[in-house]
């Protein structure tokens, strides 16, 4: 097996209950996104835009479309035969089979996949951020300080900061405090739960946390304190770009909003970063004659017969005659009957909403109308 410089854990395995209907038959990474993508699309693309070839995808709660979304890796350029995408579920061992206990425990458990690649460096991300970054140039600071950890930051507005976990910086980058959701930070530097590690650091810290009755397992709580503690050399990255952590029902409402009226920061049309996805084999979208859309992005596979405004529509939405849809996120394959009233909400994917329904939430509230019927 070929020696890598870098390559990805991606751990993709959360449940996401504060998401509620989206992830009661899915995993949070594998909802729908932008109406053409899924969440996990973002990590796996900037893996891909980095020169990362070598992703170990980490499942765990109901894996089953993202299993078969995320595939070989092909859809991302990734399908190689030294490296690619690899799917990596909890599994049976000496002592039976476990769930993962925690993040740390997760990349613990697969250690023997890591050490097939000898990689000099690891990097860790979470399957549930949109944003777009260019892995390289974290990497690139990270060897310059010859760190043992980079932490990946980006700075909050202090009224929120007590909502992160927070990184103390000195005026090298040097990390000297990290507290986890602190009533009273002393920084806006909020972790962005992206880590690049030395293998070599990062594995010894994951055996001797294995040992600890008393441990979460996690990075947050229990790996990155022992690593300060033990004056390892842990340094901040600043980023600057977009970035969205959609773990509740808000904020996935929030940014996909952004994709259309804040493209300055978050923009999934541009050919630099591209985003890839699984989800290229609909058919072109259809207007019908009496069709009315502004301001929103149709997905191919559409079928409009209705209005559509300010609104995302994913691939293969039917919007039927009569139907006005305004302010909201229709997952794909979700059939939206003649003559309803759709504002401020999310359908859920593959839903069929029969005629003459209204769904809308007023004072700017957000809700999911169904449960998902998923076909993929």
């Amino acid at each position: 097996m070929k020696k890598k410089k870098c390559i990805a854990m991606l751990l993709a395995g959360g449940q996401g209950s504060r998401l509620g209907k989206l992830t009661t038959n899915i995993a949070k990474p594998a909802v729908s996104f932008g109406g053409k993508y899924r969440i996990i699309d973002f990590g796996l693309s900037n893996c891909v835009n980095s020169g990362i070839d070598t992703v170990g995808v980490l499942v765990q709660y109901k894996p089953l479309i993202l299993n078969r979304y995320v595939g070989t890796g092909e859809s991302w350029d990734m399908a190689v035969a030294d490296g690619g995408v690899n799917i990596l579920p909890p599994f049976a061992g000496e002592t039976g089979g476990e769930w993962y206990e925690g993040t740390a425990d997760a990349i613990y458990h697969n250690i023997d996949f890591i050490d097939m690649y000898d990689p000099e460096h690891v990097l860790i991300l979470s399957g549930d951020h949109i944003y777009k970054m260019d892995y390289n140039l974290m990497l690139q600071e990270h060897e310059s300080n010859n760190a043992d950890l980079t932490v990946s930051v980006i700075e909050v507005p202090w009224e929120e900061a007590s909502r992160f976990g927070i990184m103390t910086a000195d005026e090298d980058g040097r990390i000297v405090k990290f507290s986890e959701k602190p009533k009273k930070p002393d920084s806006n530097l909020a972790s962005m739960g992206i880590y690049i590690f030395k293998w070599k650091s990062l594995r010894k810290a994951l055996l001797d946390n294995h040992d600890k009755e008393d441990s979460s397992h996690d990075f947050g709580n229990d790996v990155i304190p022992k690593l300060l503690a033990d004056k390892k050399k842990l340094f901040v990255y600043r980023f600057q770009g977009y970035w969205r952590d959609v773990g509740t029902v808000k904020s996935y409402y929030d940014s996909q909003m952004d994709l259309m009226d804040d493209m300055e920061h978050i923009n999934v049309f541009t050919k630099d970063m591209k985003v890839y996805s699984n989800s290229n084999y609909y058919p072109p979208q259809f207007l019908g004659p009496n069709a009315n859309i502004s301001d929103s992005l149709i997905c191919n596979g559409c079928t409009v017969y209705g209005s559509v405004k300010h609104s995302i529509l994913g691939s293969g939405a039917v919007i039927g005659d009569g139907a006005v849809v305004e302010d909201s996120i229709v997952l794909p394959n979700a059939i939206i009957g003649r003559n309803c009233k759709v504002k401020n909400a999310i359908v859920n994917e593959g839903v069929i909403m029969e005629d003459n329904l209204d769904v809308i939430n007023e004072d700017g509230e957000v809700a999911v109308y169904g449960r998902a019927k998923l076909s993929i």
